[in-house]
C-alpha cells in the first residue's frame, strides 16, 4: 500500500527555517506528482507547493513564493519542502500528498486535491 511519512516539523522562531521530508514507501516517488498541503486551526486546507513527475515543474502558493522550495531526491525516494523566512501565519499541520504525474491546477491546487496522504507534521512559528 502506498505510504507517505512526513518528518521535520517543530517549533521555530519567526524568520527561522525548517526542512520537511516526505518519505515514500511501496511506490516509486518519481512516478507521482508530490504536493505539500497545510491546514491551520480553524482554517481551510491550503495547497502550498507541488512538484510534477513529468518534468520537475514546481508550483507555489502566492503566500509562500520566494520563501519555500520543493524538491525531490529520487534515489532516496523522498521529497522535501525547505521553508525559510517563516512567519507565524505559516503555523499549521503540513501534509505530504501524491497523485498522478501532473500537479493539480487552479482550484484543485489551491484546495490540495490529492489521492494519497501522509499523516502530517506540525509546524509552529512563534517567539
Amino acid at each position: 500500500q502506498l505510504q507517505l511519512v512526513e518528518s521535520g516539523g517543530g517549533l521555530v522562531q519567526p524568520g527561522g527555517s525548517l526542512r520537511l521530508s516526505c518519505a515514500a514507501s511501496a511506490f516509486t516517488l518519481d512516478d507521482y506528482a508530490i504536493g505539500w498541503v497545510r491546514q491551520a486551526p480553524g482554517k481551510e486546507r491550503e495547497g502550498v507547493s507541488c512538484i510534477s513527475s513529468l518534468d520537475g515543474s514546481t508550483y507555489y502558493a502566492d503566500s509562500v513564493k520566494g520563501r519555500f522550495t520543493i524538491s525531490r531526491d529520487n534515489a532516496k525516494n523522498t521529497a522535501y519542502l525547505q521553508m525559510n523566512s517563516l512567519i507565524p501565519e505559516d503555523t499549521a499541520i503540513y501534509y505530504c500528498a501524491a497523485d498522478s504525474a501532473l500537479c493539480p491546477v487552479g482550484f484543485a491546487f489551491d484546495k490540495g486535491v490529492y489521492n494519497y496522504w501522509g499523516q502530517g507534521t506540525q509546524v509552529t512559528v512563534s517567539s
